[in-house]
């Protein structure tokens, strides 16, 4: 098993350099686990960050040969959880296949006070 923290060149970078992006957890026969970092995005509704963050997961996943298709946890946090549809309609935009785990907190305020959204999940990659 061999671990890589990254991130990547192709995707937008993170607003902090004091963590990585994606954790991959590489296995034997090339399948992996994909970690993504809590994931946040500029916009004035909850429904632009909610495309942001869902457009950089997407790009993380693809810097690691993956697609949203892979995604098989993702968990949540809104600062307002009445605006769950909201969200949510952005989010089927994207996940469209079998929707993977899930879970959704509703906390007080995220690391940028402007931050309505976070969103992390864990993707899974076929090996050879």
């Amino acid at each position: 098993m061999q671990i890589t923290l990254s991130s990547p060149d192709s995707a937008p970078q993170p607003l902090s350099p004091y963590y990585s992006q994606v954790a991959r957890v590489e296995h034997a026969d090339g399948s992996a686990l994909l970690f993504l970092s809590g994931q946040i995005a500029a916009g004035a509704t909850l429904a632009e960050q909610t495309r942001g963050v869902f457009e950089t997961i997407d790009a993380l996943l693809k810097a690691h040969g993956a697609s949203l298709t892979d995604v098989i946890n993702i968990r949540t946090y809104l600062t307002d959880i009445s605006k769950l549809d909201e969200y949510g309609t952005v989010r089927r935009q994207f996940l469209t296949g079998t929707p993977p785990t899930s879970m959704t907190f509703e906390v007080p305020r995220l690391f940028r006070p402007e931050a309505r959204v976070e969103v992390e999940v864990v993707a899974a990659v076929r090996g050879d």
